[in-house]
C-alpha cells in the first residue's frame, strides 16, 4: 500500500536510482543509472575506463523516457556504446 502511494505521489524508492551491473565494451564499462521521472525512467548512465592508472568517468543523461526500468537499461547500454563508438577516449578530456 505504501509503495502504491509513493508511486502515485512521486515518492522515490532507493532501488529507482541504483546502478545496474556494468557492461564492458571496447575497454570501457557502461554503468546504467536510470533516473526515476514520475512514473517513467529517464536514460542516464556512466561510462568508465582506466587510463594511465586513473579511473576516468563520463556521465550522460538523455531526455528519453521509458515505461519500465528494463527498457531504460537496454537503451542506456546502446547509447553508451554509441557514445564510445563516436567519441572514444575523447569523452574523458577535461574541458574545464
Amino acid at each position: 500500500m505504501i509503495g502504491f502511494l509513493k508511486g502515485l505521489f512521486g515518492g522515490k524508492d532507493k532501488q529507482d536510482t541504483s546502478s545496474d551491473e556494468g557492461v564492458e565494451y571496447k575497454g570501457h564499462v557502461i554503468r546504467p543509472t536510470p533516473m526515476k521521472a514520475g512514473a517513467q525512467y529517464q536514460t542516464a548512465g556512466l561510462i568508465e575506463k582506466e587510463i594511465g592508472g586513473t579511473l576516468k568517468s563520463y556521465r550522460f543523461v538523455r531526455v528519453d523516457k521509458h515505461a519500465s526500468r528494463e527498457d531504460a537499461v537496454a537503451l542506456i547500454i546502446i547509447k553508451g556504446q554509441q557514445i564510445i563508438d563516436e567519441q572514444g577516449d575523447r569523452i574523458y578530456v577535461d574541458l574545464g
